[in-house]
């Protein structure tokens, strides 16, 4: 196996007549294939190729997707995306153990503060909280672009970053599993398997002409049967299905509590049954379509 080198955003500059500005918007919204980030500092192979640029429409259609990008620049209190940033990150989390209520995820986000507590409350719960609000603002701001692995492995390092788990030798944040690890009693990919599974996966899902809901849900069953991270598979995979659902102009939903254990069922079934976990997830949708008619935005 040949070793790879890497440069530096100002070297890809350089070599692509761009701003380093640019560069690193690419790298954040995946556009460069294998670019990673340690800390702060974005490394790139010295191979990768200049992402070539996006067309303008000069006039864009005033979907779920505009009203997020728009209100997250602006900062707007009290809109779609305030409201999806808390309901996602709550629900999300709490998923997968996350004592936090509702209103603490909210005044975390809305203050970057706890606020006044009477129960011990886990330094983790609070980092993956920031870490997973920061989550939807790239899924958000690179919803457009295409499924990679570098994406996908910048998500796991996002959400992980700063955790407990993050200071552990055998945990690789941003990186796949060291380990072997199980999902509901089901055995999963083995670590030596991942790479070349999660390619397989992203190629297949990537060659489709036109992608529906059941492709999404598909997607996400896979990804999940691989569990391709030491830990963080469930909410780097229930972002990558919103990310997609914005992506292809479907409307996103939400797992919550009471839908749980219908998702859990879902998952486990979707081979033999996909009705599980389609009318599962229709039934999230149903309730996000109530919360767009609410903000006025138009879906179809």
């Amino acid at each position: 196996m040949s070793k790879i080198y890497y440069i530096s955003v100002e070297e890809a500059a350089q070599n692509w007549q761009i701003s380093e500005r640019s560069v690193r918007n690419y790298c954040a919204h995946g556009r460069v294939e294998g670019a990673l980030l340690e800390g702060k500092i974005w490394k790139i192979p010295s191979t990768a190729q200049k992402p070539e640029r996006k067309p303008r429409h000069s006039s864009a259609e005033e979907t779920l997707l505009t009203f997020l990008k728009r209100e997250k620049e602006a900062g707007l209190k009290g809109g779609i995306y305030h409201k999806i940033q808390i309901d996602l990150t709550y629900n999300s989390n709490h998923i997968e153990g996350s004592n936090l209520t509702h209103d603490q995820t909210r005044y975390i986000f809305e203050t970057k503060t706890l606020g006044v507590t009477d129960k011990a409350v886990k330094v983790d719960d609070i980092v993956e909280t920031v870490n997973h609000f920061r989550c939807i603002d790239l899924i958000i701001e690179g919803a457009h672009t295409k499924l990679t692995e570098s994406f996908i492995k910048q998500l796991h390092f996002i959400l992980k970053s700063g955790t407990t788990d993050s200071q552990k030798s055998w945990f690789r944040v941003g990186d796949y599993k060291m380990l072997e690890n199980e999902v509901g009693g089901s055995e999963t990919t083995k670590p030596v398997e991942v790479a070349g599974a999660i390619k397989s996966l992203l190629k297949e899902y990537n060659s489709k002409t036109k992608i529906t809901f059941d492709d999404i849900l598909d997607f996400h069953v896979r990804f999940e049967s691989i569990h391709p991270f030491q830990d963080g598979n469930g909410r780097v995979g229930r972002l990558i299905m919103f990310k997609e659902c914005l992506k292809h102009n479907i409307v996103p939903f939400i797992i919550t509590e009471e839908l749980k254990m219908y998702y859990y069922r879902g998952i486990k079934n979707w081979k033999t049954e996909r009705v599980y976990l389609r009318d599962t997830c229709l039934t999230g949708q149903d309730a996000m379509k109530a919360i767009l008619d609410y903000f006025g935005i138009k879906y179809e």
